[in-house]
């Protein structure tokens, strides 16, 4: 058990200093990082550049300076990231990538006034048609060029198939370890499942990886033990400030599964084949379903979440739904009676980075624990 606590410590450090980790890998590589702001960019072209790709996911902060440039209903997401970028907490990234798949992210495009220059790029929402391919690849055809002259290097189609498959291994990693975590909530917490994943976002993936799946060999040695409290899926954009979480735990809740853009769908599907590294990238937007960032029309979020909590057994879901998140705000009356239809208890708790005090969450967590012990 002693190893496995070493690992989990390393990687809680990792997710709640990212500065840090940034800096060692300057240290240790003479290159620096460039912020992928959130949700969907192709880090594996960064990678290919030999430098370190860094999720911008906000923190738990109060607002003082980001109201004067984004509406008041921008969601906590982007008020504590343009909070962190007045500050200068970004100024020493060499770039920032923007997917703008929600009107809040192309205003903070055009807003950013940091020194890293910015780098945009569009997702075709028409997704599922060949053209949408060709069209992103082109997109990322794009940055790569600009991330070259701003960076001053390279970056051959040969390193990015490389990266790709650094990337493909880091993903395969972390499905083992989301199906390893759910044998051992005894061990892996609410809190030490979101370290493990969120740890990815600040690392070398290939150390990320080797780290986790030496986390998952330590965990398959030790004994499955019967779980006493409630199991449940986890839906929305993320589960943060650490005090949701933490209501959440000590309400004798495993999260056996995610839906949860900042976790596993970020790595549930892999790369597929194509003709090309950056055709490849792009196929992997047209496969990624049910996330409300990525337009389908048939909808098949509902059915995904039913299909989790089958597998896992879960005893209900909890959907975590982020504050003036207009995409996830839509999504919800379709999926909800979905659940509701399949005999799938959830609830739903508002998310909110600038949050300091979670009464309000932990009643309805509470509450939800007594629904579903009856």
């Amino acid at each position: 058990m002693s190893r496995i606590h070493d690992i989990i410590s390393q990687l809680e450090q990792v997710a709640s200093d990212p500065q840090k980790a940034i800096e060692s890998y300057k240290k240790e590589t003479g290159k620096g990082a460039v912020g992928i702001l959130y949700v969907y960019g192709p880090e594996e072209i960064v990678h290919a550049a030999g430098y370190l790709p860094v999720g911008l996911w906000g923190a738990n902060k109060t607002i003082t300076q980001a109201r004067a440039h984004l509406l008041p209903f921008a969601c906590s997401i982007m008020q504590s990231v343009m909070e962190l970028e007045c500050e200068g907490a970004y100024d020493t990234l060499e770039a920032v990538l923007f997917c703008v798949p929600c009107d809040t992210l192309k205003c903070m495009s055009q807003m950013w006034k940091g020194k890293a220059p910015v780098i945009t790029f569009t997702h075709p929402q028409n997704r599922k048609i060949a053209a949408a391919n060709d069209f992103l690849a082109e997109e990322y055809s794009l940055v790569r060029t600009k991330l070259e002259k701003i960076l001053n290097t390279k970056i051959t189609d040969e390193a990015i198939e490389r990266s790709i498959e650094v990337y493909n291994d880091n993903r395969k990693a972390m499905r083992d370890f989301c199906d390893t975590a759910a044998d051992h909530p005894e061990i892996i917490d609410p809190t030490v499942r979101h370290a493990v994943i969120k740890a990815r976002f600040f690392m070398e993936k290939s150390k990320h990886t080797a780290l986790v799946n030496e986390l998952i060999s330590e965990l398959k040695k030790q004994p499955i033990k019967p779980w006493t409290g409630k199991k449940v899926v986890l839906t929305g954009i993320m589960a943060e400030p650490a005090g949701l979480l933490d209501v959440i735990k000590n309400n004798g809740f495993a999260v056996v599964a995610d839906d949860l853009a900042q976790e596993s769908r970020q790595f549930r599907n892999d790369v597929p084949a194509g003709k090309s590294p950056l055709y490849r990238l792009a196929r992997w937007w047209q496969e990624l379903d049910g996330c409300s960032l990525a337009t389908d029309p048939t909808k098949p979020r509902g059915q995904m979440l039913i299909n989790l909590a089958d597998k896992y057994d879960a005893d209900g879901v909890i959907v975590c739904m982020m504050k003036f998140c207009d995409p996830e705000e839509f999504d919800y009356p379709i999926y909800y009676p979905q659940l509701h239809q399949a005999g799938i208890r959830n609830t739903m708790i508002e998310v909110d980075l600038e949050a300091r005090t979670f009464e309000q969450v932990n009643t309805r967590i509470e509450t939800f624990a007594e629904l579903l012990s009856r």
